[in-house]
């Protein structure tokens, strides 16, 4: 264990240097005339944010020699290929209609172009590491319709205006001059000068707080009205939930021990029913046990990384445009973090009496990396395809290939050496019977789905409103920074999956049902199924994203982020029941 924590510590120390590790640019001064590095980021369809391409995919003239910048490991996983642009932005340099390069664009150029417009492609590109983007082009419908006359035009002049303080960039903006066009509407050569003007202001920001314009994005008043709404309602599903459950196993336990107590003192011969009844099978381990502890160790360690991911943001790291920061964090902490599950699988796994823990610790390293594996092989052949920026680069699938084997594996070999080292023995304060008793018949509505869909839909529907933003920020272009109100949230979702999960456990076992070990972490993980429920509705319902590489993408990411949920809810109502059965069987006498 002193092992792990010292892993649990340079995770924590890793990933805090790395995600600050920004562009060069981000800290320079500059005197009047420096050049300062403007970088062209990526183009493609507005509502889809999967799908992006390379700057010049699109045949843009270049005014030189393209460069491309060097990038981190979260910013290729981002989807980032910055390269040069081919506007020069001299500071505090003014400049009034400057060309920047003319091209004459062919038929098939046009076209393209064309399309591009048709399907609202947007343009990204980092001025001293602070985002700009704009629409590529218009489409003039007025007055018109039938599809067929519309007209596509390409604006080709676009307008900076930089604000600075001092020898600093603190902000730019781009407008589209609507005015100067390109008509791409016919199908023949047509000649474009590309221009750009450049306005300089000074302000009184400091450097500090250059990035507090994009933070407030998500932070304006009818959007923290409607965030504290989501957290009030939480809170009052979370009291209301709590309370009620607790009342009534409070009152329901009392009876029982009360009952417990009067038979144990009555004659002999009157026969036990209830939770009593099954004191003999309670703790009879369950089946699959290899399975079962591979999923809790899975699951321990996605929340460990869960927590550290919030720890991380609370203090700040993952700033608005901080490329890359939080992918690279979830590929250092997930590898570093593999000794936990490694671990608590392997530990488990022995507390179960199981014997073969070598094929256990293999489970438990493919559970949640398998499907995710498979999941990246098919999407990033998919983006392959497309020629999408979201295809990622041999060398960068060489490096976490190297992660993979050269840390993740590594650290969980050596959690599951500790676990089973460990000596750790099950504490069941009741004798486990030889034979097992035989479950009663029970309604439809005590079965598994039944009880899945009851467990899932309450810790759903208090994470419901603010699943909306995160899934904003994540498909969308909304910035999400408030991480404190998130944690909360992450909170309330923890402690009604718990509730829900031992008030249902109390009735299974009540019914005499004494195989509560997979339901309990069955139905602890089913918020993930109704999330990915929730998926489906923002695709249909709240988006626009369209095409066969999006619609793969959003699916596909989301049925792994799903199954982490599973996976992690999981266990911990799993671990929610399991202190619940130890403390109510500790609490009478049983023969």
């Amino acid at each position: 264990m002193k092992n792990l924590s010292t892993i649990l510590v340079l995770a924590v120390l890793i990933t805090c240097c790395v995600p600050h590790v920004r562009s060069d640019a981000s800290d320079h001064r500059y005197n009047d005339g420096d050049a300062v590095p403007l970088y062209a980021n990526k183009v493609g369809p507005f509502h889809n944010p999967s799908e992006t391409y390379r700057y010049f995919d699109l045949p843009f003239c270049s005014a030189g020699d393209v460069k491309e910048k060097r990038e981190a490991l979260g910013e290729v996983l981002n989807g980032d290929r910055l390269v040069s642009a081919p506007y020069k932005l001299e500071f505090r340099k003014e400049k009034d209609t400057e060309v920047a390069c003319r091209r004459k664009l062919t038929k098939e150029e046009v076209a393209q172009f064309r399309t591009a417009v048709k399907k609202d492609y947007y343009f990204q590109m980092y001025y001293d590491d602070l985002p700009i983007w704009g629409f590529l082009g218009k489409v003039d419908k007025e007055g018109k319709t039938d599809p067929s006359e519309y007209k596509y035009f390409l604006y080709k002049h676009i307008q900076f205006e930089v604000m600075y303080n001092k020898d600093r960039v603190i902000e730019i903006g781009a407008k589209m001059d609507p005015h100067s066009v390109v008509d791409l509407t016919e199908d023949k050569d047509v000649d474009a000068d590309f221009m750009y003007t450049v306005k300089w202001r000074e302000t009184n920001i400091p450097f500090e707080n250059r990035m507090d314009k994009y933070s407030q994005s998500s932070s304006l008043p009818h959007h923290l009205e409607i965030h504290w709404f989501s957290i009030i309602n939480s809170c009052v599903t979370v009291l209301l939930l709590t309370g009620f459950l607790a009342t009534i196993l409070m009152r329901v336990l009392k009876n029982d021990f009360m009952k417990y107590a009067q038979d144990e003192e009555a004659a002999d011969d009157q026969e036990e029913t209830g939770w009593k009844y099954i004191h003999g099978d309670v703790f009879r381990f369950p089946k699959h046990k290899s399975l079962f502890a591979a999923a809790h160790g899975s699951g321990t360690q996605l929340f460990t990384l869960t927590i550290f991911i919030f720890m991380l943001a609370l203090v700040g790291v993952f700033y608005p445009y901080n490329r890359g920061a939080l992918f690279t964090a979830l590929v250092v902490i997930y590898a570093l973090t593999s000794g936990i599950a490694g671990y608590t699988a392997t530990s488990f796994y022995c507390q179960l009496e199981g014997t073969n823990w070598v094929r256990n610790l293999l489970l438990t390293g493919c559970l949640f990396c398998g499907p995710l594996f498979l999941t990246f092989c098919f999407l990033n052949t998919v983006a392959i395809a497309y020629s999408a920026t979201a295809a990622l680069p041999f060398g960068t699938i060489v490096v976490i290939v190297l992660i993979w084997t050269l840390v993740t594996s590594p650290l969980l070999v050596l959690g599951g050496i500790a676990g089973k080292n460990s000596k750790a023995e099950f504490q069941a304060p009741c004798r486990t019977t030889k034979y097992p008793r035989e479950i009663p018949p029970l309604p439809w509505y005590r079965t598994t789905i039944p009880q899945m869909a009851m467990a899932g839909f309450l810790p759903f529907s208090a994470i419901y409103i603010e699943l909306y933003y995160i899934f904003a920020s994540v498909w969308g272009h909304r910035i999400y920074t408030i991480y404190s109100i998130l944690f909360i949230v992450f909170i309330i979702l923890l402690i009604v999956t718990a509730f829900i999960t031992v008030a249902l456990t109390y009735f299974q076992l009540a019914a005499e049902d004494h195989e509560w070990w997979w339901r309990s972490f069955l139905c602890g993980g089913s918020t993930g199924l109704f999330i990915y429920g929730y998926c489906l509705y923002y695709y249909y319902a709240r988006s626009d994203m369209s095409g066969f590489m999006q619609t793969s993408f959003f699916f596909g990411y989301m049925a792994c982020i799903c199954y982490g949920f599973f996976l992690m809810l999981g266990t911990v109502g799993f671990r929610a029941a399991l202190l619940f059965v130890r403390h109510i069987y500790k609490s009478i006498k049983c023969e």
